[in-house]
């Protein structure tokens, strides 16, 4: 069976090519980084399988699947439960809660090999179309509390989010405001194309980035607020994606 792997995080990537060597009859004949590559990958090799992360930069791993013709057998991965745990209540297909184990790969591997590929490529299908329609429904506007009233913040009047506790707060050009959500579930409600988590407390709005700098120690962010926030190394495969 031809297999890609879809990751946007190396180290992902190679725990999947040492937990396949386990399976002689998988042969990888392609990675990728990013759901663009994924789509060109995917209808280039037309593979048997591919392990696909749902969360990435620019296009999530149910974009992917809306913009291939070639359906492959897929094991979805990820990081956030929220999709998961809802998504796969079915058992339509199986999928990799981040981190898992060698024990649980193998699990979802023998699964998905002893069972019907017909079947398996409709709920494919049908599993994609419907978690499209709910992942894309990302907030434009977000209502936030100032004094005793409620006021509509644009989204792309954000320039970033800091957390704070289980809440975050919001910063545009002239002011903050603290939204009841946190940082996880905010970064799931945003828009990936238009914001990019840099570090496990921060996310930078896109378009207020003047300049990337990198010195030895890393990157950092010139924001249009005059702020400069640097970029933890977890997240700097994310921030690559961007560069051209």
């Amino acid at each position: 069976m031809k297999v890609i792997l879809i990751d946007d995080e190396g180290d992902a990537r190679l725990m999947l090519r040492q937990y396949l060597e386990e399976f002689p009859g998988l042969t990888i004949v392609d990675e990728c980084s990013n759901g663009l590559e994924a789509v060109t990958a995917i209808e280039r090799h037309e593979p048997d399988l591919v392990f696909l992360d749902i969360q990435m930069p620019g296009m999530s791993g149910f974009q992917v699947l809306q913009n291939i013709v070639h359906i492959p057998q897929v094991i979805f991965s990820t990081a956030y439960d929220r999709y998961a745990l809802k998504a796969f209540d079915h058992n339509a297909v199986d999928y990799l809660l981040k981190p898992y184990t060698r024990d649980r790969f193998a699990q979802a591997v023998n699964k998905l090999l002893l069972s019907s590929p017909s079947r398996n490529l409709h709920q494919i299908r049908a599993l994609a179309d419907n978690l499209q329609k709910e992942q894309t429904q990302y907030l434009d506007r977000l209502l936030v509390e100032q004094g005793n009233r409620m006021i509509a913040l644009q989204a792309h009047e954000i320039i970033w989010i800091e957390a704070n506790g289980d809440y975050a707060n919001l910063h545009t050009g002239q002011k903050s405001f603290l939204s009841s959500l946190g940082l996880g579930e905010l970064e799931n409600r945003l828009n990936p194309a238009q914001f990019l988590r840099i570090h496990r407390s921060a996310i930078i709005g896109l378009a207020h980035i003047l300049e990337v700098r990198k010195d030895p120690s890393g990157y950092y962010m010139d924001l249009t607020n005059g702020k400069r926030h640097k970029v933890s190394r977890s997240y700097q495969e994310a921030l690559k994606k961007w560069m051209v």
